[in-house]
């Protein structure tokens, strides 16, 4: 067999936390025609092996540098004038690649979540690297420096998608109300939907890959715009407001997607608009849409159910009618469960892009982040300068102006509870996925999009919560307690128990802690994590008390 026909096998390395790592199965990789891959979603992050001692390459042109036995090792000479650790961190790795799992990573990642005092736990949280063409900021051309002619070293750092693009993370904390089906259907499915949208929109990269002429103009302002079919998009955005307004009706009559560009005008306006954009979509317009197809999955197939309230009273079934249309078709989705279930879930959801291979967390790293939100789950971040908490998203309540200025265009009524809280058809949220019952006065799940471009280092820490944290801690009491914590999986623990022990209402609590750039730098900023250690011991002496249960 001649050496240009030979196939070549590549290796795969897998690696554990505690860093040590064993190799998998060798698995032969063959030439086959190309086909539509479809995505994928990992619960693992990719990273090269790093150089080390105890493991040479044995593929670099001088190594192994130390032979074994020693009966066969021969001393230095001065001929070589780099080091043997030198010399292996310029080794290029190409089929050597960890898989480390992300929930098990401690130092990058945690996850905690308890049911506190009610019966079942009804919070649900995702974290992963989701199939998704990078939708980071390019890096200006002029602080890209190309250092030789070939590509450069592939140690100690992230390696790039199957898709040749660097890898983007997916956290997602979902809070359900009513029950689990619908929190789980969102933990399981949303990824999906993202995914399946980007595919279906042809969604191509932000970054310029290689081989292809540079663009003109580069994208400095936002949103960034990026290549898509826009003849598909529009047929997909209309035929989905439309299914809405068929199937709901009410606020869905007159609902218009704010990041569609589509949204079923006349002919005359939709060639207008063509012409005044330009050909691509924006991730924003991408995440709504998924936003919306999947929670039209969901309340479809709960239409197509029975209600067993109804049955069991010998009530006529047409007493419920909660939605438009008279005949509810079921989804092709397969969703769990026989009844109709009336419940929802809220949600927050953070996708994170980087321009390099290199991943979010190294402190040189710059990347791009994209908040996802509906109803009153919680993120924050924290500056590595001033040691802040900085809020990324907003509670979706009536009592909000512009949730108030959105319903009471369509003429929707609130009312307040015994305890002075606006509800609106029974709902603390405005917004959120199912809940059925309330679609047709407003309670949507078109998410409120926030971008942000994070310099190297600007921020220390990422945290995604349920409202049984965020309804009970302040902003910057969590923010000091994730501070003190040695790792972001303690972290998540510390501030999980620290909410349920102090809670007067035992709510679900769930946490999510994820380390950014400045991580290694949390304490420095302000008064690092003293500013709330008093009113949070205070707290914590008053919830032990056992004079308390006495009031």
């Amino acid at each position: 067999m001649s050496l240009s026909s030979a196939k070549r096998a590549t290796v795969r390395v897998r690696a554990l936390v505690d860093g040590s790592c064993f190799i998998s199965t060798s698995k032969r990789k063959y030439s086959t025609p190309q086909s539509k891959r479809r995505p994928e979603f990992h619960d693992y992050f990719v990273t090269h092996l790093p150089s080390s001692s105890l493991h040479p390459d044995p593929r670099g042109p001088l190594a192994p540098f130390h032979k074994l036995p020693r009966s066969e090792s021969v001393p230095h000479t001065g001929e070589i004038s780099h080091s043997p650790a030198a010399f292996q961190a310029l080794t290029n790795r190409d089929a050597t690649v960890v898989r480390i799992p992300l929930r098990s990573a401690k130092h990058h990642f945690g996850a905690s979540t308890s049911r506190g005092t009610r019966r079942s736990n009804e919070d649900t949280h995702q974290a992963g690297v989701i199939d998704l063409p990078a939708f980071a900021n390019p890096p200006p051309k002029s602080l890209t420096i190309r250092r030789g002619a070939g590509p450069g070293p592939r140690e100690n750092r992230a390696a790039d998608s199957a898709s040749g693009d660097p890898q983007v993370f997916y956290f997602g904390v979902f809070d359900g109300h009513g029950g689990t089906e619908c929190s789980t259907f969102l933990k399981e499915n949303l990824h999906e939907y993202i995914q399946n949208t980007a595919a279906e929109f042809e969604l191509r990269s932000s970054l310029r890959n290689k081989g292809e002429e540079e663009s003109k103009e580069e994208p400095d302002t936002l949103p960034i715009v990026q290549g898509a079919n826009r003849q598909q998009i529009g047929e997909l955005e209309k035929e989905l407001v439309k299914n809405w307004r068929s199937l709901v009706g009410g606020y869905f009559k007159r609902f218009i997607p704010p990041h569609f560009s589509y949204f079923g005008r006349d002919d005359v306006a939709e060639q207008t608009d063509r012409k005044s954009r330009k050909e691509g979509v924006t991730i924003e317009e991408v995440m709504e849409y998924a936003f919306l197809h999947a929670d039209y999955d969901f309340v479809s197939a709960q239409a197509a159910r029975r209600d067993d309230e109804l049955v069991k009273t010998g009530q006529p079934l047409q007493q419920d009618e909660i939605l438009y249309g008279a005949d509810h078709p079921a989804t092709s989705k397969k969703i769990s469960g026989n009844t109709r279930f009336k419940g929802g879930s809220t949600a927050s959801v953070v996708l994170i892009s980087t321009p390099t291979p290199a991943p979010f967390w190294y402190p040189t790293t710059s990347s791009s982040l994209l908040v996802s939100h509906v109803g009153d789950t919680r993120i924050l971040l924290c500056s590595t300068v001033t040691g802040e908490a900085i809020p990324l998203t907003s509670n979706h309540h009536p009592s909000s102006p512009p949730e108030a200025a959105r319903l009471r265009r369509y003429a929707t009524t609130f009312v307040t509870d015994s305890f002075g809280e606006e509800r609106m058809s029974g709902l603390a949220n405005t917004r959120s996925f199912g809940d059925v019952q309330s679609k047709r006065i407003g309670v949507s799940a078109e998410p409120e999009i926030y971008r942000l471009e994070m310099a190297p280092a600007e921020f220390s820490f990422l945290v995604l919560m349920t409202d049984g944290i965020s309804g009970t801690l302040d902003d910057q009491e969590i923010v000091d307690i994730v501070k003190e914590a040695r790792t972001p999986e303690d972290a998540s623990k510390d501030v999980v128990s620290f909410a349920t022990e102090v809670t007067k209402v035992g709510d679900n609590a769930t946490c999510l802690v994820v380390r950014l750039g400045g991580w290694e730098r949390r304490l420095e900023g302000g008064l690092g994590s003293m500013g709330t250690k008093e009113s949070r011991e205070w707290r914590r002496q008053e919830a032990t008390d056992p004079r308390r249960s006495r009031t």
